[in-house]
């Protein structure tokens, strides 16, 4: 399914992670530059993924990596703004897996951005795609419960 800002507030994230806006994420127009959102979006799937092995992940022996990413910028971001990024898997297949993530305002209630990424399963000593493991499939399906 293609989550977009009509239907965004139909989805359940049961992952959020308060973004703290500093001083050098604003351009001289004012607003978060379009670029810095890629890192929330960054830091949010990082805290996902550690709530779900809770523990601090390794990422030189990463099991996934990102092969797509699509951003919506719907709205500004600006430096009072109240950010939290909301992270969901929704889909996971045999290699991939489909993120969905939104940037949040939790003042104004509006939805700044919204992510599709899709990551795969990787093998960093052979630098080949391999198929997701059983444990990233169990703890996402655990965690996530409907899907």
């Amino acid at each position: 399914m293609e989550y977009t800002i009509d239907n965004i507030e139909e989805v359940k994230f049961n992952h959020q992670e308060p973004i703290q806006i500093r001083f050098n994420d604003v351009d001289v127009l004012g607003h978060v530059n379009n670029g810095i959102q890629l890192n929330y979006f960054d830091y949010g799937k990082v805290k996902y993924f550690q709530t779900l092995k809770q523990k601090q992940i390794d990422w030189h022996d990463s099991e996934l990596v990102i092969v797509n990413l699509n951003v919506d910028f719907c709205c500004p971001i600006f430096m009072g703004d109240d950010i939290v990024v909301k992270t969901k898997v929704y889909s996971i297949g045999k290699k991939s897996l489909k993120l969905l993530q939104v940037l949040y305002d939790e003042k104004s209630k509006q939805v700044k951005s919204i992510c599709h990424c899709v990551m795969c399963g990787f093998d960093v000593k052979t630098s080949t795609s391999v198929l997701i493991s059983d444990e990233w499939k169990q703890l996402i399906r655990s965690f996530e419960k409907n899907i």
